[in-house]
């Protein structure tokens, strides 16, 4: 009999969330980017949005802004051109088969369990690791939005970025 009543309550449970209608609760729809129909992205107003980006991200909640950046990641032909600012932790990656080191700056969650990172490439000629701040250091970039591929998997970068180290 316990089998049945186990079964009973699985199947409740997948007819509850297997078949809902997906919607999407957001508390101030002008804090994402949207995309129309024709999967155009179109870009909320911000008035405390830095006039020398496309988006800036240090405007935005914890939340939106990890949001935004998962978003970026998962459709970044809408944001390829664009001007991208965002604020997190200085974090460097060495691939040892290439001797190459990647620069990121990450983007925690409003928990602060998850982070996503956003590589960057700062314009000039700056040597790693004396010119660069320690890891785990608060920064602010700004740079292009752009793509590349590398062993058959595309990434996203900020190309001719800025830097700032904030106090």
């Amino acid at each position: 009999m316990m089998k049945y009543q186990i079964i009973a309550i699985l199947c409740c449970v997948a007819l509850l969330t297997a078949c809902g209608k997906n919607t999407e609760i957001v508390q101030n729809p002008e804090d994402t980017a949207q995309t129309t129909a024709e999967n155009e992205l179109v870009i909320p107003e911000n008035p405390d949005a830095d006039p020398a980006s496309d988006i800036d991200l240090t405007t935005l909640s914890s939340t939106m802004v990890y949001s935004q950046v998962a978003a970026m990641m998962y459709t970044p032909e809408q944001y390829e051109g664009k001007i991208i600012k965002a604020k997190g932790l200085f974090s460097v990656y060495h691939d040892e088969f290439q001797n190459k080191d990647y620069f990121a700056v990450l983007i925690k969650d409003a928990t602060a369990c998850c982070s996503q990172g956003l590589e960057f490439v700062w314009s000039g000629d700056h040597v790693y690791p004396d010119d660069y701040p320690e890891v785990g250091k608060e920064i602010t970039v700004m740079g292009t939005f752009a793509t590349y591929e590398e062993d058959g998997a595309t990434y996203c970068q900020l190309l001719d970025s800025s830097m700032i180290v904030d106090a």
